[in-house]
């Protein structure tokens, strides 16, 4: 394979892989926890991953989980139309509680995932 179809396959083969997991954590737990979830375990990994790569580890872990993976795992469309949904609702309590803790956990996650391979 030529460098100019590596980054391409990457990307592809991990958000084949980000894609399936978001599907089986939908299936198993339902609505806005779900979305919670995925958008906070994903803030974790692409943390760890963007520091690792940062640290030296090859672009093309970046490129398989990071763009890959993460990108298609997170889901931060859905939470839009969840947050979106409890306005319309008028669920004042559910908006701050889902739309202020997704923010803090996922960026708590971010940084999380950078001190697990050693950038802080």
């Amino acid at each position: 394979m030529t460098d100019g179809l590596l980054a391409p396959m990457l990307v592809a083969v991990g958000g084949s892989a980000g894609a399936v997991g978001r599907y089986l954590v939908g299936r198993r737990i339902p609505g806005r926890r779900a979305t919670a979830l995925v958008n906070v375990v994903g803030s974790v990994l692409l943390g760890a991953v963007g520091g690792a790569v940062s640290a030296g580890y090859p672009l093309t872990l970046g490129m398989l989980v990071g763009t890959g993976f993460c990108g298609a795992f997170t889901t931060y469309s859905s939470f839009a139309v969840e947050f979106h949904r409890l306005l319309d609702e008028g669920e004042w309590r559910s908006v701050a509680v889902f739309g202020l803790g997704t923010l803090f956990a996922a960026l708590l996650g971010a940084v999380v995932g950078r001190s697990l391979v050693g950038i802080t």
